[in-house]
């Protein structure tokens, strides 16, 4: 057992769960001059932080949960950062026996948002406070500065927030952090944000993947073509990525990295939880459908080898191409306008959540927070807060008027890359779902009107017409000359 002796209440704040994740925000907390509890179930995890990085601040570390709970200042705040699932909610049965009315409990792993609104509601009774936070960033973000997404109560806020507010990354003096609403508010935005990460990546692989195969470049010239894109509108941190990940030799084989690994993407829920949540608010954001099914396509090894063993469409052949530059820009614009209309989809998706939930969340403030610290951090962010600070009611992202001009000068080029993409048998479904995405919008008719004429026709299911859209109508199709008529 550790000599950690019980310390009086005096800690800032307490950190509980101290893996990488966990460790790192612990130490940022404590650099940034917080007296920061620590304690992990497993007391070597404890004993590591304190010996490795002790210096680093004022920790206040403890073996038992109740000398951790006592350490606290009132009210309390204890960081939870542990598994999530099980292990997430044994800690806060845990904590709940211990904290009084008042304490805040912040749960800042990956957590579904009705997960966070059934465990608020519960420590409500309890006049506990209860903080779902997303932290984007990775493993160095929560130790140099993460995105911060913090839900729960205004009041909780007031106490957590400034100490949230400091560790979080900053731009232009403006903190990468900001209460999101009520409640499961928090855990929805980054839930939302891990789904527009999945389509962001998606599509870089895509554009990679048709400058390889279609275009015929070597990997070292397609890192050069992204490091050229790190400079222009398509600057982020996952085109910096890239262009490190393709520039790296795999130094066993001499080969490029990307080819020796397996091409089998995983994934831990988050746009599973994106995707379902917006078939249940009846939204549509097929770039982050298509990047989910694109993982599972990837992993799915058996079912690609039996369909390659098929050899189907076996003529199809690569389309030349005469110019490779003007490709490469080409794919350049159907990147970026992939881009927008996937970001446009994650906005929706927020926008609609926080109508029906009434978590009146600041979409302008989303993509402010968003501008570094997480791993979607992109230029563009910046030109998505403008449009949002003109028009807070702004319908789409895609009529805001910087991002409606760029997907004008983007969509000749789109189509161009999508169709030859299809021709030369090179999937692309993130840029293909994308561009409909933006065509079934600016349809002014779409084949919807035949689905609901043969959901009449099966279903009695009925329907409105043009001329009278609040009208219910329905054909009598099984009787003699099919009349139409209106119900009440």
């Amino acid at each position: 057992m550790s000599d950690f002796a019980p310390a009086p209440a005096s800690a800032d704040i307490g950190v509980y769960g101290l893996g990488v994740m966990g460790a790192n925000l612990a130490r940022n907390l404590a650099r940034h001059g917080h007296s920061v509890a620590v304690f992990n179930r497993t007391l070597a995890r404890t004993e590591r932080l304190i010996s490795r990085h002790g210096s680093e601040g004022d920790f206040v570390p403890s073996a038992r949960l109740e000398d951790f709970v006592a350490s606290l200042r009132r009210p309390r705040v204890a960081i939870i950062m542990v598994q999530a699932g099980a292990g997430t909610e044994a800690a806060i049965n845990q904590l709940r026996e211990l904290l009084e009315p008042g304490d805040i409990i912040v749960d800042a792993g990956n957590t579904f948002y009705k997960d966070t609104q059934r465990r608020e509601a519960s420590l409500r009774e309890q006049g506990i406070h209860f903080v779902g936070t997303g932290v984007s960033g990775g493993e160095e973000g929560a130790l140099e500065g993460p995105a911060i997404m913090p839900g729960g109560t205004a009041e909780s806020y007031e106490r957590l927030g400034p100490m949230l507010e400091s560790i979080s990354a900053q731009v232009d003096g403006e903190p990468c952090c900001t209460h999101v609403g009520p409640d499961g508010a928090g855990h929805f935005v980054k839930m939302v944000h891990n789904g527009i990460e999945y389509a962001d990546m998606q599509l870089i692989a895509e554009a990679y993947a048709l400058l390889r195969d279609v275009a015929g470049l070597s990997v070292a010239e397609i890192a050069e073509v992204f490091g050229s894109w790190r400079h222009g509108e398509l600057e982020s941190y996952l085109i910096d990525v890239t262009a490190e990940v393709l520039a790296r030799v795999d130094p066993a084989t001499g080969e490029p990295f990307v080819d020796v690994v397996l091409d089998a993407a995983g994934q831990k829920g988050t746009g599973a939880w994106t995707t379902q949540t917006a078939l249940e608010l009846g939204v549509a954001v097929p770039a982050i459908a298509e990047a989910t099914f694109a993982r599972a396509v990837s992993s799915s090894t058996a079912l690609r080898a039996a369909v390659r063993a098929a050899d189907l469409d076996p003529g199809t052949t690569a389309v030349a191409v005469e110019d490779r530059d003007a490709f490469v820009e080409s794919v350049r614009l159907a990147l970026y306008g992939s881009k927008i209309a996937a970001y446009a989809q994650g906005f929706d998706e927020i926008a609609t959540a926080s109508a029906d939930n009434g978590w009146e969340i600041d979409l302008g403030a989303m993509a402010r927070i968003w501008r570094d610290g997480c791993i979607i951090r992109a230029r563009f962010l910046d030109d998505i807060m403008t449009a949002y600070a003109q028009d807070p009611s702004l319908v789409s992202l895609l009529t805001a008027p910087a991002l409606s001009a760029a997907l004008q000068s983007a969509l000749p080029a789109w189509r161009e890359v999508v169709a030859t993409a299809a021709r030369s048998g090179v999937a692309a479904p993130a840029f293909a779902s994308s561009l409909a995405y933006v065509d079934q919008l600016r349809a002014p008719r779409l084949p919807a009107a035949l689905i609901q004429g043969q959901r009449d026709f099966f279903g009695s299911h009925t329907y409105h017409r043009v001329d009278d859209p609040e009208g219910v109508y329905h054909v009598l199709w099984a009787q003699a000359g099919r009349p139409e008529e209106k119900w009440d």
